[in-house]
């Protein structure tokens, strides 16, 4: 991608760096050899200077993922909205998942997980990956069989969503161990903790839990696999007046062999 600046998109639509395919990873250079430095006492009672710190993991800017049939996309456009516990078209969840996530409580309020509309930390979520690899999962009703390129990826982030009635669930939530930060400097820590660790860590299962909707609006960005999927998608969204940006964006879709 010579000549391109940040702020332009590659030619699948993604921002500058993110794409694999425009921007490879590079091999890091070898680590030099730190230099020890004095760091200078800071007098009791001076306020600590901590926006530095803050500034180094700034979760705001997390991206945050919701996996949908094609087929979904026009229902979610006519309601305006992703809808908590909605009935889809094409039903990713399998029956006893969604049984499951009625009955797991997240606040003393006795709100359950279904009240919340999904969203994943990374395109390569646990749940994503059964799909696309073909295995059986008992939290899918996909099969085998199912087309990762018949998919989308509804793109967001912390900054855009709803923070006020978003929750971080540190696993899979509607497993029984996971446990939900509520409180948004809760949900702060929770992100940072997740972002921290290996990619093969919890933030795999992880999800952000937004309550009742998600007004599409809200979805800054759709991916999808290949040119055909694009087409489709833009074919439904342009009579519903929406110019949401559509990536395309194959390693996310990739079917493993």
């Amino acid at each position: 991608m010579k000549g391109c600046r940040l702020g332009e998109e590659c030619i699948h639509g993604l921002d500058y760096g993110v794409c694999d395919a425009c921007f490879p990873k590079v091999r890091p250079a070898e680590p030099e050899v730190a230099v020890k430095t004095r760091v200078p006492r800071v007098p009791s009672g001076m306020p600590k200077r901590t926006g530095a710190l803050k500034a180094l993991d700034d979760v705001s800017q997390q991206r945050v993922y919701h996996v949908t049939h094609i087929g979904n996309l026009a229902g979610i456009l006519e309601k305006g909205a992703i809808v908590a516990d909605a009935a889809p078209v094409v039903d990713i969840s399998s029956p006893e998942a969604r049984s499951t996530r009625r009955t797991i409580t997240v606040s003393d309020e006795g709100e359950t997980v279904a009240a919340y509309v999904p969203f994943f930390l990374t395109p390569t979520s646990d749940v994503w990956d059964a799909v696309r690899f073909g295995a059986n999962d008992p939290r899918l009703a996909v099969t085998s069989d199912a087309v990762p390129a018949d998919f989308v990826m509804l793109v967001s982030s912390i900054s855009t969503i709803d923070k006020e009635h978003t929750v971080v669930a540190d696993g899979d939530a509607a497993h029984p161990l996971t446990r939900f930060a509520i409180a948004p400097d809760a949900g702060e820590r929770t992100l940072r903790k997740l972002r921290a660790e290996d990619e093969t860590g919890r933030i795999r299962s992880a999800e952000v839990l937004v309550k009742d909707s998600v007004p599409f609006d809200q979805i800054t960005l759709i991916t999808v696999a290949n040119d055909r999927a694009k087409a489709a998608v833009r074919a439904i969204l342009d009579p519903a007046g929406h110019r949401t940006r559509i990536a395309i964006h194959p390693p996310w879709f990739t079917r493993a062999e």
